[in-house]
């Protein structure tokens, strides 16, 4: 065959493997600087107090309700209860009122807690259904451990269920719940444009002139009468 040889065929994907190769030499410092760039990005925004998704913590294994409670299931049977990052990140620094004691049943929708900051409340009701077998006493004489660390030290109850696996199917659990709480900070946002506008008409209060984000403990700023609605609209739905 006229014009044809091996030697050529090899020589035309000698250069491709070249192209390749070359390409991706050129590719990875550029994901690198990429990576960098967005891992810098969220530590300005921890730094300066922006509240954005990337900076949500939601751990895997835990089970995340729509009220924005968390449940965990420990090997003893036992759940652990607390409030969820994007809560905190939205309230700031919050003391409880009427918290239940070891020894009282309790009913899904029930009220669990309260949050307390300077006399704006938030009355949050209970994921699950049990026995309060006991009340972490540490989070109200350091209330700021709640915030550092919500999943962890931070925990409010630990409860015996007793319809864990028909109440547990109505939380979002893993990627469902991290895509979960990324819909919700916008939902969040959202909501503040509403209620902006109502009560509240200096925007630049809560949201940054620049880029529109939102600042860290934005609800900590507003009146009592948006944290009511906050409760209603967005916190405690069906």
């Amino acid at each position: 065959m006229d014009g044809f040889s091996y030697s050529d065929i090899f020589a035309t994907k000698g250069i491709e493997y070249l192209i390749i190769i070359t390409f991706l030499v050129l590719l990875i410092p550029f994901w690198i600087v990429l990576n960098k760039q967005v891992e810098i990005k969220i530590r300005i925004q921890q730094a300066l107090g922006f509240l954005s998704a990337g900076i949500l913590k939601i751990p895997q294994g835990l089970f995340y309700s729509k009220n924005h409670t968390w449940m965990y299931m420990e090997k003893s049977g036992t759940a652990k209860v607390g409030l969820d990052d994007l809560l905190l990140h939205i309230t700031g620094e919050v003391k409880f009122n009427h918290l239940k004691n070891p020894g009282e049943m309790i009913s899904k929708g029930d009220l669990l807690m309260e949050i307390d900051q300077n006399g704006k409340l938030l009355r949050i009701f209970s994921p699950v259904s049990g026995n309060i077998l006991n009340l972490n006493a540490l989070i109200n004489e350091n209330p700021g451990m709640l915030n550092e660390d919500p999943y962890g030290k931070g925990w409010v109850y630990k409860i015996k269920p007793i319809n864990w696996i028909g109440e547990a199917k109505t939380c979002y659990f893993a990627e469902e719940a991290t895509k979960w709480s990324a819909t919700e900070l916008e939902r969040y946002k959202d909501f503040l444009a509403v209620s902006m506008k109502n009560y509240a008409p200096e925007p630049s209060m809560v949201i940054l002139q620049d880029g529109g984000e939102l600042c860290d403990h934005s609800l900590s700023a507003l009146p009592k009468e948006i944290w009511r609605d906050f409760e209603d609209e967005f916190l405690n739905l069906n």
